[in-house]
């Protein structure tokens, strides 16, 4: 066989592959973008004391049983940022945004916008300084992802 012929057929096949990965994509980053619209239209502004921040697997956060069984399984062992805090007089463990987990200071009063049990913003910060995030260099980054990898 002319190994033109198979350099065609793979190149072919390569294509087909990259076509269908850039329909799906698409298509997900639609879907992701209609349900952050959802989130965001739905939240309400509460103010709360946080009492803990962890970064915990989903069956050891403490949340609802419901939201567990809701989650998709492979999403199961995934770590999640959760934010143990007291809204009112009761004590709840809320899911936090991860562009929002770093600025979430401990044991400080805080007013955040909430969806459901999902910390999607923080609008202000009360006697606690607001923390800056760090820049993280690439070699931290690696470092922190070998870390993750090694603990599972």
């Amino acid at each position: 066989m002319n190994p033109w012929i198979v350099f065609a057929i793979i190149l072919l096949v390569a294509l087909a592959i990259l076509g269908f990965l850039y329909y799906k994509g698409s298509k997900l980053q639609k879907e992701q973008q209609e349900q952050k619209e959802q989130l965001f239209s739905a939240a309400t502004p509460v103010t709360m004391l946080v009492i803990d921040k962890k970064r915990l697997p989903l069956k050891d956060s403490g949340l609802p049983q419901i939201v567990i069984d809701q989650t998709p399984k492979r999403a199961r062992r995934a770590k999640v940022p959760v934010v143990k805090a007291k809204i009112g007089p009761k004590v709840t463990s809320l899911i936090a945004d991860e562009n929002v987990y770093d600025l979430i200071p401990v044991k400080a009063e805080i007013k955040a916008m909430i969806s459901g049990i999902y910390i999607t913003s923080i609008n202000n910060f009360r006697k606690a300084p607001v923390p800056k995030p760090e820049k993280k260099g690439m070699m931290a980054k690696l470092r922190k992802k070998a870390d993750n990898m090694t603990t599972k």
